[in-house]
This record gives C-alpha cells, sequence and structure tokens, in this order.
C-alpha cells in the first residue's frame, strides 16, 4: 500500500518531551503535513500537520484515506475514510472531528469531490459521530467474504 500513490496511511502522535524539531526521516508536502518514510504522518492534538519531534511519541490514532477515480458522478474523484481509530486516552478531546476535517481537506487538494466511509452497524455511538459530521446514510453497503 505504501507504494500506492492513492493511498495515505496516517498516524496521529501525542509527543511528550518536545525538543528540537529533526527533519532526517521526513519529506515535508506542500501542505505543510511530514511523510515518513515508514508512511506515517504528524499531526498535532487539532489534527493539523506539525514538524516531527525527537521527543518520545505515543500513535493514539490511524486513519488511512484511498482516493478512488469514479465513473459515477461525471468521472470524479472519492476519498474513501478507512481505519480511523482514536484510542480510548485521547477520545473525547475534539480529536476525532479534527482529524476528519483535515482528512476532508486533504480529499480537496487531491481533487475528491465526495468523502464516503462505511461502519459497522453495530457502532451507534461512531454513526451518530458521522451524522454530526454531516455524513448519511445514502446506501445499503453488502459485503461477501471470499475467503
Amino acid at each position: 500500500m505504501d507504494s500506492d500513490p492513492n493511498q495515505l496511511l496516517v498516524t496521529i502522535d501525542d509527543v511528550t518531551n518536545c525538543a528540537e524539531s529533526n527533519h532526517e526521516d521526513a519529506e515535508t508536502h506542500h501542505d505543510g503535513a511530514e511523510t515518513h518514510h515508514d508512511g506515517s504522518a504528524n499531526n498535532d492534538e487539532g489534527g493539523q500537520p506539525r514538524p516531527s519531534d525527537t521527543g518520545s511519541t505515543a500513535v493514539v490514532g490511524t486513519l488511512q484515506l484511498t482516493l478512488i477515480p469514479s465513473l459515477s458522478r461525471r468521472g470524479s474523484t472519492r476519498l474513501q475514510i478507512e481505519a480511523v481509530r482514536i484510542g480510548p486516552d485521547a477520545q473525547g478531546l475534539g480529536l476525532g472531528t479534527a482529524v476528519f476535517e483535515w482528512a476532508h481537506d486533504c480529499g480537496r487538494r487531491f481533487g475528491a469531490s465526495l468523502a464516503q466511509l462505511t461502519t459497522d452497524k453495530s457502532r451507534t455511538d461512531a454513526q451518530r459521530f458521522y451524522a454530526r459530521l454531516g455524513y448519511e446514510a445514502s446506501h445499503e453497503g453488502l459485503k461477501l467474504d471470499l475467503s
């Protein structure tokens, strides 16, 4: 996945003991985010990109963004948001909202006109959260295990 230009794998770091910035293993993109050679991107507690730090870090969240070219909607690009996880110690601080705002902005920068995601029907708290962000349950999703 790391080599696919339509995939962005993101980790949200909680940084402590910050010191001078260390950019040796990072590439800075036009939006100010840094994607490390391991595929991770650094974000501050507000979900906004921030420089890499030399302090100790703990991953408090993840997400995967996929750009999907589409025949529908006049050939528009879709932003698929998957694997969104915010650790229990980081929940309730507004981080999830900030991460989605960042993801939506990222999708717009890459030409996406629609953001979409799927969630398990049993995750009622997640569904309420997505509804607060403006997502609508517009389609019925189906899955088939191919293993």
